[in-house]
């Protein structure tokens, strides 16, 4: 493995890789690996690198188990979405910019923060970046840090087995909201814990979230959306809790889903034709930058999550900006040469006409 340093844009470039041979599921295919174990040395995790050797447990699948206090919960939350959609052309243009900026903070708390700073540790942050990124992850509500950065691992590990999560082969339905209301199956949960957090739990900011998360998500997901367009400009108190508390937080949760359902069934698939995510621009606008899935699953070290950059991928202009004011560095990025490569090999050739 080998590696370009760049000391002015604070980048680590992978471009070289070695090849073998793998199984994903019933296709057996040729791939150009990077050393992981290398890579792990800078990251800290290789927890995220699909585990070829996982086999599904023959025999019937364990029946599903309702939660009904998430059926009930997640049925309100919507209910209350659809009046806020509703209540749009009575509130002002003051509490219509405060709901895209508290959607824009809490996306940035997923996608520049649990996703690509705790998950796939593709870049580094300095404590105050991480104290922001934790505060917006609490903004946005769906589940602390280490619990999301768990789960999101076993995803990445299992991917489209049943020890993912949110495993799209069981449909649109369930990899985007169904899989939070039914029990988890039990190999989410046994090879969950089977993973190595120490990274996580080495984290004081992490740690500190996960022990006082539940007072922080009252107070920044629902309480602070509410009160600042009531209190500052008098907006109404149902209007400024309907929109920027209720609908902006339903918004933010669907565009996350979006990337586990949308992501895995529709685009093209020009990295690697043999695994299930896609390249699917709509969910990148909407998830600001997080649709690009086939990159991301084919390189999951890479801090942008794509190839383009800046196009359709807010999460990575903002985190060029943290390395522009000294606040992130050490963004993993793979070499053009490196990416081309992968295309020619295992793409689905949709790249040639793009």
């Amino acid at each position: 493995l080998s590696k370009q340093f760049s000391s002015t844009s604070s980048t680590t470039t992978v471009s070289t890789v070695t090849s073998r041979v793998t199984r994903n599921g019933d296709v057996v295919m040729k791939k150009n690996l990077l050393n992981h174990e290398d890579l792990a040395g800078d990251r800290g995790t290789i927890d995220d690198i699909f585990d070829e050797t996982y086999q599904e447990k023959e025999g019937p699948k364990p029946p599903l188990q309702y939660v009904w206090r998430n059926i009930i919960l997640m049925s309100l939350l919507h209910l209350g979405a659809i009046l806020g959609l509703v209540l749009i052309p009575s509130a002002k243009i003051q509490t219509l910019a405060w709901a895209v900026l508290c959607f824009l903070v809490s996306a940035l708390g997923i996608t520049a923060g649990s996703h690509r700073l705790w998950s796939h540790r593709s870049y580094k942050a300095t404590l105050p970046l991480r104290i922001f990124l934790t505060i917006a992850n609490s903004v946005a509500f769906q589940n602390d840090i280490y619990e999301w950065v768990r789960d999101h691992r076993v995803h990445h590990k299992f991917s489209e087995t049943d020890a993912d999560p949110h495993n799209a082969r069981r449909g649109f339905f369930f990899s985007h909201i169904g899989w939070l209301l039914v029990r988890k199956h039990p190999d989410v949960i046994e090879k969950g814990q089977k993973l190595d957090l120490s990274d996580m739990k080495a984290d004081k900011v992490v740690m500190f979230q996960r022990r006082y998360y539940k007072p922080s998500v009252v107070l920044l997901c629902f309480t602070l959306p509410t009160v600042v367009p009531w209190y500052f400009w008098d907006e109404s108190i149902i209007i400024s809790f309907f929109i920027p508390a209720i609908l902006r937080y339903t918004i933010g949760l669907n565009a996350t889903w979006l990337v586990n359902s949308a992501a895995h069934m529709f685009g093209n698939r020009p990295y690697d034709q043999h695994i299930n995510p896609r390249e699917n621009p709509l969910v990148s606008l909407g998830a600001l930058g997080e649709g690009f899935h086939n990159y991301h699953h084919t390189f999951p070290y890479d801090y942008s999550t794509s190839e383009f950059g800046w196009r359709f991928n807010l999460t990575t202009a903002f985190i060029d900006l943290m390395c522009l004011l000294g606040l992130a560095s050490d963004r993993k990025k793979v070499s053009k040469e490196v990416i081309l490569a992968r295309k020619m090999r295992t793409g689905d050739g949709s790249h040639k006409s793009g």
